[in-house]
C-alpha cells in the first residue's frame, strides 16, 4: 500500500484536528500494536476480522518436547514469511516523525521488525524480535539465519508453501510436524528459543524500563494499533496518564487505554499517522 492508495482523514476533521492541537510542539512518544502491521499483511489477534488463535505459551513450549517441535515448525514458516512483508505507510509516517525530531523513541508490541525497516532508530521492541535465537540452558545467541539454515538442512522434506496463514508473532498452524527435528543448542546441546517474549512470559526487566524511559521522557504519548489488552502496553499509557500529558490512541476498535485518551481516533493506522504526520510538518 502506497501514501497514494491512503483515503487520507481530512486534517481539519474534529478528531485528527484535536489531536494536532494536541501534539503539535510536543516531542511525542509512540507505543504501537500489532494493527500497525496489518496493511502490511500480518493479522493482528484481537482485530474484528481476526481468526482465532490459541498461541503457545511459555509454559507450555519448556515443558514438552513435542511442543516444541510442532511450535518450530510453525515458526520457521512464519519467519520465512514475515521475510516477505514491507514497511507501510504508517511506519513510514513514524520514521518521518522521528527525523523530524518530533517522535523521541518508539516501543512496539510487535516482533516483525518492520519499524527498524522503515528507519525509525529508538526503537524498544517490548515483545522482542524474530531476528535471533537463544539458549535457555547456556545464554548462547544464535542469529536467525543460522538456524533456520540449520532447520532446512536437518528437515530436507520440509515443504513451505508459497502462501501460509500467517500469525502476529511469525507463527503457522503446521500440518505437519511429528517427525521435524528441532534444532538444539550448538554450544551445549539446550533449548533454542526465538527472542519473543511468549504468552505466560515476563519482558525482561532492562526492556520494561528502556520503554518507561521513553515515555517518561516524552510530553505526549500516541498509541498506534494496540487493543492495549495486554498490560505491558497498558501500563505505559497509564504512567503517560499519571504524569499528566496528552495521550492520543489510534485504533479500530475500543481499547483498554480508551478512558485515559484524550482524544481516541477510530480508524486505520496507516492513514491516521500519515494525516498526523503531513500536519505535524512530516509528511512527505
Amino acid at each position: 500500500m502506497t501514501t497514494e492508495e491512503l483515503r487520507l482523514p481530512d486534517v481539519g476533521s474534529s478528531l485528527v484536528s484535536r489531536a494536532l492541537d494536541l501534539l503539535a510542539g510536543r516531542t511525542i512518544a509512540m507505543l504501537t500494536g500489532a494493527g500497525m502491521s496489518t496493511d502490511s499483511g500480518i493479522p493482528d489477534y484481537r482485530g474484528a476480522n481476526s481468526p482465532r488463535r490459541t498461541p503457545m505459551t511459555f509454559q507450555e513450549f519448556v515443558g514438552d518436547e513435542a511442543n516444541r517441535r510442532r511450535y518450530w515448525v510453525g515458526s520457521h514458516l512464519g519467519w520465512k514469511a514475515f521475510a516477505s512483508t514491507r514497511p507501510n505507510p504508517g511506519h513510514d509516517a513514524i520514521a518521518s516523525l522521528e527525523s523530524a525530531g518530533i517522535v523521541t523513541g518508539l516501543v512496539t508490541q510487535n516482533v516483525d521488525g518492520l519499524h527498524l525497516r522503515a528507519g525509525s532508530r529508538r526503537v524498544v521492541e517490548l515483545h522482542g524480535n524474530m531476528r535471533g535465537v537463544t539458549c535457555l540452558a547456556c545464554g548462547t545467541q544464535f542469529a536467525r539465519d543460522e538456524v533456520a539454515a540449520r532447520i532446512e538442512s536437518d528437515n530436507p522434506s520440509l515443504a513451505v508453501p508459497d502462501a501460509i496463514e500467517l500469525g502476529p508473532d511469525g507463527d503457522v498452524v503446521p500440518r505437519v510436524w511429528q517427525e521435524f527435528a528441532v534444532p538444539a543448542c550448538r554450544v551445549c546441546g539446550g533449548v533454542l528459543k526465538p527472542d519473543v517474549v511468549f504468552f505466560g512470559e515476563f519482558v525482561p526487566p532492562s526492556w520494561a524500563r528502556a520503554a518507561e524511559e521513553i515515555v517518561d521522557g516524552a510530553d505526549a504519548l500516541l498509541v498506534a494499533g494496540s487493543s492495549l489488552a495486554v498490560n505491558s502496553g497498558s501500563r505505559l499509557v497509564s504512567r503517560a496518564a499519571r504524569r499528566g500529558v496528552p495521550v492520543v490512541i489510534v485504533n479500530r476498535g475500543a481499547t483498554k487505554g480508551d478512558r485515559h485518551a484524550d482524544v481516541k481516533i477510530d480508524a486505520g493506522t496507516s492513514e491516521t499517522l500519515a494525516a498526523l504526520a503531513q500536519g505535524l510538518g512530516a509528511g512527505a
